[in-house]
């Protein structure tokens, strides 16, 4: 059975995204000792899962909520999205697809001149709406409540009519054998649309990817040509992206070799 605890910081994880063994020592008034207990407990429950100072919510079947993973490494997604908006030059066609990553990356475009950026993603319509240098297409179909994201066949169906330069996506949670994973179905269909209709795909999502799981199968990282990301942590990982010619770019790393193909 769960202790009363257990189920507090179950719910802060909810609510959050992810949790600190600190945050939770000061709010429950325990040592860091009794925290880490009863993250490895919830661990071993297959409920959360652990990280580097705390624990991040184990969902293999549903997303994390809109606000909380707008909180969850919104420093590591900021420099992500600085690092993929150099790599867009000015004039280009960009398909953004939903997610808190790429609307990171959409934010770091608002300098840009002469885009044209096509996305079933409203909150990145609305943010790029004031910008008059920037066109912005975006498509029809059924709105997903919870993010803000335009999902079904009317959106496939609607993306299917560009071939653009670009295509900036996301991922929910990326396997150590490198397939890209999510789960909302009706979503995939939209972000495999988006890959097979550009010339350059770019894959952006920060490290905490690595750690969770999730049902759809989006597709495989050697079907991307650019990755960018705060820190992979896996080595076997770096390799799959060496052998598929990935150019594999980290951004929390120092030194200029960490950049990588």
């Amino acid at each position: 059975m769960l202790i009363e605890r257990h189920n507090a910081i179950l719910e802060l994880a909810r609510q959050m995204g992810r949790v600190s063994v600190d945050d939770l020592a000061r709010r429950f008034d325990v040592s860091p000792q009794t925290i880490r207990k009863d993250l490895n407990e919830l661990c071993d429950r297959r409920l959360l899962a652990r990280t580097h100072g705390g624990a991040l919510l184990s969902s293999g079947i549903e997303n994390v909520g809109y606000e909380a993973r707008r909180i969850i490494s919104s420093k590591e997604k900021a420099d992500i999205g600085e690092s993929v908006a150099a790599l867009i030059p000015d004039n280009a066609s960009i398909f953004i697809n939903i997610g808190t990553t790429t609307e990171a990356i959409a934010q770091a475009l608002l300098q840009h001149r002469g885009l044209m950026v096509i996305t079933n993603n409203i909150n990145v319509a609305s943010l790029m709406r004031g910008y008059t240098q920037i066109e912005v297409v975006i498509a029809g179909g059924v709105l997903r409540h919870s993010d803000g994201g335009i999902v079904g066949e009317a959106a496939v169906d609607f993306m299917r009519q560009f071939k653009v330069d670009f295509a900036v996506i996301g991922a929910s949670a990326i396997d150590p054998d490198g397939s890209l994973l999510d789960y909302d179905y009706r979503e995939v269909k939209v972000t495999k649309t988006i890959m097979d209709n550009a010339r350059h795909v770019i894959l952006a999502a920060d490290s905490t990817k690595f750690e969770r799981t999730a049902p759809v199968r989006v597709g495989h990282l050697s079907q991307v040509d650019t990755f960018v990301t705060d820190y992979c942590p896996d080595p076997d990982f770096v390799r799959i992206a060496a052998e598929a010619e990935v150019e594999l770019i980290q951004t929390g790393r120092q030194d200029a070799g960490e950049t990588g193909t």
